[in-house]
């Protein structure tokens, strides 16, 4: 079960969840690890309270924390009282009369305290320390938008399957019009006579409700399921859906709709996968490969540009790669490179570019240089080569020769 902990965590019941992960210690370490990967810095802590896991996940004095509950009271007892969730105004007022810490509240007369701050101390110390129950709500799970067929009798017919599949398609739209939403991704499960579950999974660049189209993507993907002694039953759900209103197909003055892509990219991605299909978009960035990323292909235009008034290779190497060359220092180009084993002789060249290192990004890079050259070999082919330093001083580089790109 997982909830909300204000402001700014999740307060989760992994009861009997731990050893999947070797123990609390595994599961604390894999969930930072994960989160750490998708760019979130956290803290966590496992205790037999919430109060507990929110004091010390917040105020404790590692990134991690695991505390058994006979021993809440000495772990907690250190921390300051804004520890134990109280408001503001109320640590204020504690802290003027010297109670900062949690031991000290809790050394408290009870009597007295309730009778001057009420009873908000007395509860939120009683729910830290495991006296008082503090069930946690989970967060509600919109329920999937699905339907469902159940088969008179098991088939296995790949031409049975899909006519079903036609008709599961428009029943799962009614659903998503009735919600006004339009899916991005539909998973088709088939449930086989034996047990086991044939799955499928199809997604689109837009927010679709076509049911035409997403029963030809389906189709296609039948051949990967196997029915093995027959199918009995087909589910077909949308788990990632986005609102959706109505589209004219022709606007009020009788234009004609800009033409839509999507349909295309579907095609195309279910035949190639997601990952082959993107396009390119500029990033702020002088590193020629800091300065490019990929991006879905219908995304939203970004609002960085390249700079126009230099050329750049139509295609870019992931790492640029050593070349051995012979040039004279510290601005000539070379005068041949050998790469991958050819050597080729420059009978033109243009350059050199100075691009400097992004200082901010680290401390390596505040005296580092690359002068990048556009050369032409015999066979017409031109490179783009640069150096790695300013030809004099080696605090800006190793002088090494490499090979970034190569010119259509």
């Amino acid at each position: 079960m997982v909830a909300a902990d204000p402001p700014d965590g999740l307060v989760l019941d992994v009861t009997g969840a731990a050893h999947l992960h070797g123990g609390e210690a595994g599961l604390l370490d894999d969930l930072l690890r994960r989160l750490g990967g998708a760019g979130i810095a956290a803290r966590a802590a496992v205790a037999p309270t919430w109060g507990a896991a929110h004091a010390l996940a917040r105020w404790g004095g590692s990134a991690t924390a695991i505390v058994e509950g006979s021993a809440l009271a000495e772990v907690l007892a250190p921390l300051p009282v804004v520890a134990v969730r109280l408001t503001a105004p109320l640590v204020d007022e504690l802290r003027g009369l010297g109670v900062d810490t949690v031991g000290q509240l809790a050394a408290q007369p009870r009597a007295p305290l309730a009778l001057r701050f009420g009873s908000e101390p007395g509860r939120r110390l009683d729910q830290a320390l495991g006296r008082r129950p503090e069930p946690i709500t989970p967060v509600e799970v919109p329920e999937l938008p699905q339907v469902s067929r159940i088969l008179a009798e098991p088939i296995a017919a790949p031409e049975v399957l899909a006519r079903h599949v036609d008709r599961l398609t428009q029943a799962l739209f009614r659903v998503l019009e009735e919600r006004g939403l339009g899916a991005r991704r539909h998973d088709l499960l088939a449930h086989r006579v034996d047990g086991r579950v044939e799955a499928a999974r199809v997604g689109t660049a837009r927010p679709t409700r076509d049911p035409r189209h997403l029963a030809r993507l389906l189709r296609d993907r039948l051949e990967r399921v196997d029915p093995g002694l027959g199918v009995e039953r087909l589910t077909l759900l949308a788990p990632q859906t986005e609102p959706l209103g109505w589209r004219p197909a022709r606007s009020e003055l009788g234009e004609a709709p800009e033409p839509d892509l999507a349909a295309l990219i579907d095609a195309l991605v279910g035949r190639m996968g997601a990952a082959r299909l993107y396009r390119w978009a500029a990033v702020e960035s002088d590193v020629p490969e800091r300065s490019v990323r990929k991006v879905a292909p219908l995304a939203a235009p970004t609002p960085g540009r390249w700079e126009p008034g230099w050329p750049r290779p139509a295609r870019l190497l992931a790492t640029p790669e050593p070349v051995d060359t012979l040039a004279l220092l510290p601005d000539h180009p070379p005068v041949h490179f050998t790469w991958r084993g050819t050597r080729r002789r420059v009978i033109r060249a243009d350059g050199p570019e100075r691009i400097f290192g992004e200082w901010a990004r680290a401390d390596a890079e505040l005296w580092a240089v690359r002068d990048y050259f556009v050369v032409e070999d015999e066979a017409g082919a031109r490179f783009w080569l640069f150096r790695a330093g300013d030809g004099q001083d080696p605090a800006t580089g190793s002088q090494a020769w490499f090979l970034h790109g190569l010119f259509a």
